[in-house]
């Protein structure tokens, strides 16, 4: 019994030291001897404690000593540091495809990465309540399901859905079953997606992971491969807008000199870029040609145009010419019905 006791003494000592210490928060060795009866019922001495502290010390945590008017012992570098964890609570919180109540489950886990002290700091930067969730919670299942898919070289199986003018999820192909060979997971625009080949359509294609229902690991193998060799999901991503799929082209963008650090953002720093003059650059970029694509075009403004290749430009101007017909269309209509006409 001694003997269990003095295993659990260590294991308790290290999560006292863990849970509520760091360099502004000290531990004397009477106070752990305190904690230790008052909270675990186990009886020690100060110098067992000085050994208790040099095990941990060997066992690898950094267990600091400060001597002095106010002496005792603390944590100093720990596995994740606070601004570290702020990131990854930021991360979970902002997260669209993670639910509320999975995002505070998380958070949750977090805060046990470092002292309460620092805990509680996290707890007071925390705002879920009214941000944009899915309430779709078969994502953390989906996401597991296609990573035994990715590493067992096997085909996946599922329904697809999008949302209707109802909120409800309505299942596309009236619910027929997708079969793809998944290749990689991305998070875009602060949605999961699936990178897969289509073998029937004998092509890349991509899935919003929340909008996957009912999937199945199969046992055919991944197909695909070919199209895969090479593939760079940083490239994929960067001139996929918004991730809607497009025919690739090489655009040529006449920008302001305002904007580099738009295209830089964008594209990424090896993108080709030359001077036209004081005002303007030139950029060359591979971009999935899609009205995604013409929507931030049009965002950016009148200092960035699309200057080739012509077929590019000729979409542009019909896609621009598109929406003014559509607002003259309802203006029209609006003049209408204030002459009482039909």
């Amino acid at each position: 019994m001694a003997s269990m006791d003095q295993k659990l003494r260590t294991l308790y000592l290290m999560d006292i030291m863990l849970e509520r210490t760091d360099d502004n928060h000290l531990l004397n060795a009477a106070q752990l001897c305190d904690i230790l009866k008052s909270e675990y019922g186990i009886s020690t001495d100060r110098r067992t404690i000085y050994a208790e502290m040099e095990i941990l010390s060997k066992y690898g945590l950094d267990v600091q000593q400060k001597k002095g008017k106010n002496p005792g012992y603390y944590i100093g570098a720990r596995e994740f540091e606070l601004p570290e964890l702020k990131l990854l609570v930021d991360a979970v919180q902002s997260s669209k495809f993670i639910t509320e109540r999975k995002s505070r489950e998380l958070i949750k886990k977090l805060e046990t990465l470092c002292c309460r002290w620092d805990a509680a700091a996290l707890s007071k930067q925390v705002f879920i309540v009214n941000r944009p969730k899915t309430e779709n919670e078969t994502i953390y299942y989906n996401v597991d399901d296609i990573h035994t898919a990715i590493y067992g070289n096997r085909e996946i199986t599922f329904q697809y859905a999008e949302w209707t003018m109802k909120k409800e999820f309505h299942l596309r192909r009236d619910g027929a079953m997708y079969v793809v060979s998944p290749w990689a997971l991305t998070w875009n625009d602060e949605n999961y997606y699936l990178v897969a080949y289509d073998d029937k359509a004998g092509k890349i294609k991509h899935y919003r992971v929340d909008k996957m229902q009912r999937m199945e690991v199969l046992e055919t193998e991944r197909k695909g491969e070919e199209a895969f060799r090479g593939f760079d999901l940083a490239e994929f991503s960067k001139k996929t807008f918004g991730m809607y799929g497009g025919r690739d082209e090489v655009v040529t963008l006449l920008c302001g000199r305002e904007l580099a650090g738009v295209v830089l953002d964008r594209f990424g720093t090896d993108v080709w870029m030359v001077p036209v003059d004081e005002d303007h650059f030139r950029a060359r970029v591979l971009v999935s040609v899609s009205p995604q694509f013409f929507g931030w075009v049009t965002g950016i403004g009148k200092n960035l145009r699309i200057e080739g290749p012509d077929q590019v430009r000729r979409e542009y101007l019909e896609y621009v010419e598109n929406i003014l017909a559509g607002y003259q269309m309802a203006a029209g209509n609006g003049r209408r019905g204030n002459t009482g006409e039909e």
